[in-house]
């Protein structure tokens, strides 16, 4: 399958905004209706109307560059800078696949030629959103406890590196101007916003005068956001969350009340908040379904090195993760909720021997047959709050 076209999101963005407040572009241009070199996917049907298209949704967990994923990302460059597609191709089908994709890109980057850093301080080679984009996500959630690791630069050079790959982002901003923008998505017939928050930054401070940096959890700003995308056109809105507590397969307590508070707050009849991704755990979590709206607990690691958990062991469980993908409908009545009427995830690992992301069922089903109980785990996992029963099930 090849990688499909994602579409003038940016350009959505600043016009709708632009229309809803006066608003321009943040280098100060007008708002336009399209963006240079990007094309939309869908476009308006003839006469400007186009009648709506359910979407698909497929997101990820963690992108974690460890030194040994970097020197992998090295060493498939022959050893002349950094290439990260290679490692991302397991899932390339099933991510260029859908209409609307989003990761979530744990760390911050470093400078172009380096030097670049795993743990604990985290600086990725910048050609990591370049391998994104082409992988086919649309956007990626920034918010998360190593966003400030390098402070303002870092979190600057992340977002400029995105912006250059084509890749929108939330949960962190270089302006204040651009922290009050949701990120608008187009999915089939529907714009959708994504909005992200972490719980903390490891204690470094937010960058002096900057209080917006970074969105750190609270829930009556992030139904505040919520609502505030829906005035700004969003029909459907997902709230990235990094959360939970590292290496705990059951969702903590603060998870279970935020993804209930946060799935109860509706605006009429209409709830503010359509799909909850949660991050950061570096295991699998469940997806459960709460007050009508799913909630993806957490969807594990996509790409990190060997793990080590707090007993000082070695645990495969950090380099297990799911694809989470939601099928939505469009409303029966305007005003109305869109629809999940298909909820499914897909296990996949990341073979650090091979340093590759593996889809788990795609190898199982080659005869890897090494990988069963790992996917089997997984499953195990995600089942675990009772999601079957709602509907989920386990996607190619």
């Amino acid at each position: 399958m090849t990688s499909r076209t994602r579409p003038g999101a940016a350009a959505l963005a600043a016009l709708l905004l632009a229309a809803a407040s006066g608003c321009v572009l943040q280098d100060g241009a007008p708002a336009t209706p399209s963006a240079p070199g990007r094309t939309p996917r869908h476009p308006a049907a003839p006469g400007g109307a186009s009648a709506p298209a359910g979407f698909t949704l497929v997101a990820s967990g963690d992108v974690l560059p460890h030194d040994s994923v970097i020197r992998q990302a090295n060493a498939d460059a022959g050893g002349a800078g950094y290439d990260f597609r290679p490692m991302l191709s397991g899932v390339k089908p099933v991510v260029s696949g859908a209409d609307l994709a989003i990761c979530h890109m744990e760390t911050v980057y470093g400078e172009e030629g380096g030097p670049y850093t795993g743990y604990p301080a985290f600086k990725a080679p910048p050609e990591v959103a370049a391998a994104l984009g082409e992988t086919g996500y649309d956007s990626c959630s920034t918010a998360s406890n190593h966003t400030l690791d390098d402070g303002a630069a870092g979190l600057r050079r992340t977002l400029d590196a995105l912006d250059k790959a084509g890749v929108r982002h939330a949960g962190s901003a270089r302006t204040a101007e651009e922290a009050a923008r949701p990120a608008l998505l187009r999915a089939g017939g529907a714009t959708v916003a994504q909005l992200a928050y972490t719980y903390d930054t490891n204690g470094y401070p937010l960058p002096e005068g900057q209080p917006w940096a970074v969105n750190v959890i609270d829930e009556r700003k992030i139904v505040a956001d919520a609502r505030a995308a829906r005035r700004a056109g969003a029909d459907v809105v997902v709230v990235s969350v990094h959360w939970g507590t590292e290496w705990q397969t059951e969702p903590d307590d603060r998870q279970l009340t935020l993804g209930r508070a946060l799935t109860a707050s509706r605006t009429g009849d209409r709830p503010d908040i359509d799909l909850v991704l949660g991050t950061h755990a570096h295991v699998p979590q469940a997806y459960e379904k709460v007050n009508g709206t799913w909630i993806v607990y957490g969807m594990g690691d996509q790409i990190a090195g060997d793990m080590i958990n707090y007993e000082g062991s070695h645990d495969g469980r950090g380099n297990q993760g799911t694809l989470a993908r939601f099928t939505f409908a469009p409303p029966a009545v305007p005003g109305a909720r869109w629809q999940v009427t298909k909820a499914e995830f897909v296990p996949q690992f990341f073979d650090t021997a091979r340093g590759r992301v593996v889809n788990l069922n795609e190898a199982i089903r080659k005869g890897e047959l090494q990988y069963t109980d790992t996917r089997d785990t997984i499953r195990e996992v995600v089942l675990g709050r009772g999601a079957a029963r709602e509907g989920l099930v386990m996607g190619e």
